[in-house]
């Protein structure tokens, strides 16, 4: 039977943002949860289905066992979590509205997991049941120690035939391009799929897309299917994703997405979405590509699904996507009209 077992690793951390659409000056608390993009993941296939594993350090206090009450909440396997460390990581977010973008300020640095030591997983137990690795640019961008704690997570993962996929989430507020390309680039020798948008493809991998420009609201699929043709021959990926937001204003963006493969593009139906909520966006779109790629869906289903996926979580408070298989099916299938299900 083969093994359907999703194992992130990553950081865990805390989400605190004002009420609504409140800016930082205007604040005098902040709702809090608990959040990261492998984790975010692991909840999103725990709630389709599937059964997933996070793998993290978390400090042992009442702060880091919240974080993984968080996960259990929802099913996902917490056994080899590491405990230790001073502190878990914290983002601040104040989320725009019409032309005023989000805003992103981090307090991770010292965290947990940033300083994990290589002993602390045990990546041949961790592997035994899986079938699914992934890891994000976010996560490698964390620190040295946990750039060696992923690349022998990916040398086991090979060992053991699970399949390695790679966000490639570059992070400009954590390291450099320059930093990141003398990182990652060895990494991928491990991927097998690759998902991506035109800013992570060249500031984590040198691979440019030709006429874009991610600022002006506009595509050029043309462009885009050649940079993902280039990045499977270059680094040999078995898939390529990339996701095409349109950004027409801080609450109202065009989304939708490509897969390359096989020497084919196919490209998903294109939404327009009011945002609820767009932190977590493109997890929830990775997680929905893992689903289908978990359940064998086709190329061209398994680019729907994911776009679709990551269209519904954009509805969504907070950082992970809580909708189930029947309801990314309902929209995929033409059921975008938000009415009421009674």
């Amino acid at each position: 039977m083969e093994k359907k077992k999703f194992v992130g690793f990553g950081e865990l951390m805390l989400r605190l943002a004002p009420d609504g659409y409140l800016r930082f000056a205007q604040a005098d608390r902040f709702n809090l949860n608990y959040t990261g993009a492998e984790g975010n993941m692991a909840i999103a296939l725990s709630y389709m289905g599937i059964p997933s594993e996070m793998v993290t350090k978390l400090p042992d206090n009442e702060i880091g066992r919240c974080a993984k009450r968080m996960l259990t909440k929802f099913e996902v396997e917490t056994r080899h979590i590491a405990w230790g460390g001073e502190r878990l990581g914290v983002y601040y977010l104040e989320r725009g509205a019409s032309q005023r973008p989000s805003k992103v300020i981090y307090d991770r640095k010292h965290s947990a997991i940033s300083e994990a030591d290589p002993s602390d997983f045990d990546w041949d137990s961790i592997f035994q049941d899986a079938g699914w690795f992934h890891f994000t640019g976010i996560t490698v961008a964390l620190s040295e120690n946990v750039q060696e704690i992923c690349r022998q997570a990916c040398i086991a993962a090979k060992k053991h035939g699970v399949t390695v996929s790679c966000d490639l989430n570059y992070r400009k507020n954590l390291w450099t391009s320059e930093e990141a390309q003398r990182v990652m680039k060895p990494l991928m020798k491990y991927v097998d799929i690759c998902i991506a948008n035109e800013e992570d493809s060249e500031k984590v991998l040198g691979v440019k897309a030709d006429n874009t420009d991610i600022t002006a609201g506009k595509l050029n699929l043309e462009g885009y299917s050649r940079l993902a043709e280039k990045l499977a021959a270059t680094y040999g990926f078995e898939k390529v994703a990339i996701t095409l937001r349109e950004s027409i204003s801080a609450s109202v963006n065009n989304w939708s997405a490509l897969l390359h493969t096989e020497g084919t593009t196919y490209i998903s139906k294109k939404y327009t979405m009011q945002i609820v909520d767009r932190v977590g966006g493109g997890d929830s779109f990775a997680s929905g590509l893992i689903y289908a790629c978990l359940n064998d869906f086709d190329h061209q289903k398994a680019v729907e699904f994911a776009a679709g996926a990551s269209c519904l979580k954009h509805s969504i408070e907070f950082d992970f996507n809580l909708s189930t298989v029947d309801e990314v099916m309902n929209l995929i299938q033409g059921d975008g009209s938000g009415r009421v299900q009674r």
